[in-house]
């Protein structure tokens, strides 16, 4: 994927475990007008005052590495389609874009909003139901399905091919959700893995028969890993959205204003064709 790009990105500088990654942008909001809101978190003044902020003149993204080509360090930046997106919204509000690398059930769960630890959740995330109770989510901006990865040689085509053997699965996500939901009528294992590059690599290693998660990150990992295949596709019709502080909803208003205008003069375009090739489906 990182052959099919060549535009310029805002750095950031990854710190390990929960310390931030702080990247420059244009506009300088450290030195904009802030009030203080409840919980200690500011709020902007102008054009999209109501936005909380937990940090004054920073957007900070949580997000869960490493899914590429959503979000995965390069060097010593995070990159990815989705950082790309956060980078229009933090140009919006006038900011500078910081990263926390955090579980990713804490924020679909919502716990990094309440714990102030950041503003907007990044993660290639499937609204569903049960998340958007605990969250608030922008719209849909990128739709994906559950797939199926497994050695190039392999003969199996479905999860009906697959009884008796292991399939792997990422922790807290619909992929989970849905490898263990057939695990029964299929008669195979389900084993948890705590991110998506651990299970792709064992099906690379032949410590599982397979592995389920979304689309994008499987065809990614099979093109840099030509042992392996995406067997087959389920369509579960899901989107992704970036997700929030219920009591945010001024972000989420921004957010939703961002991408609406990136769809409409070709920013949005330009960035997913720069990280898949292709351009955008039709909205």
């Amino acid at each position: 994927m990182n052959n099919h790009r060549r535009r310029t990105r805002l750095a950031a500088a990854l710190v390990a475990g929960t310390a931030a990654l702080s990247l420059t942008a244009c506009a300088n909001y450290a030195s904009a007008p802030t009030t203080t809101a409840a919980g200690g978190a500011t709020e902007t003044a102008g054009a999209d005052a109501g936005v909380q902020l937990v940090s004054p003149g920073h957007l900070t993204v949580c997000t869960h590495l490493s899914y590429k080509p959503f979000e995965f360090t390069e060097g010593n930046e995070v990159v990815g389609f989705d950082m790309d997106l956060m980078d229009l919204v933090a140009e919006e509000l006038g900011v500078t874009r910081e990263v926390i690398d955090i579980d990713f059930g804490q924020i679909t769960s919502g716990a990094v909003f309440t714990a102030q630890r950041c503003d907007v959740g990044a993660a290639a995330i499937t609204i569903n139901d049960e998340r958007a109770a605990a969250t608030g989510f922008s719209e849909g901006y990128f739709s994906a399905t559950q797939a199926l990865l497994v050695s190039a040689d392999s003969s199996v085509t479905g999860l009906e091919d697959l009884r008796g053997q292991v399939v792997g699965a990422q922790t807290d996500t619909t992929g989970k959700s849905y490898v263990e939901e057939h695990a029964a009528e299929f008669g195979y294992e389900v084993r948890i893995f705590e991110d998506m590059p651990t299970s792709a690599n064992a099906v690379l290693a032949g410590t599982v028969a397979a592995a389920v998660n979304d689309n994008g990150v499987f065809y990614d990992f099979a093109r840099e890993n030509p042992t392996t295949k995406v067997a087959t596709e389920f369509q579960t019709g899901e989107d992704y959205g970036f997700n929030y502080a219920l009591d945010n909803e001024a972000l989420g208003e921004v957010i939703d204003q961002v991408l609406t205008e990136a769809r409409e003069d070709g920013r949005f375009n330009d960035i997913y064709r720069s990280w898949f090739g292709v351009d955008a489906p039709a909205s």
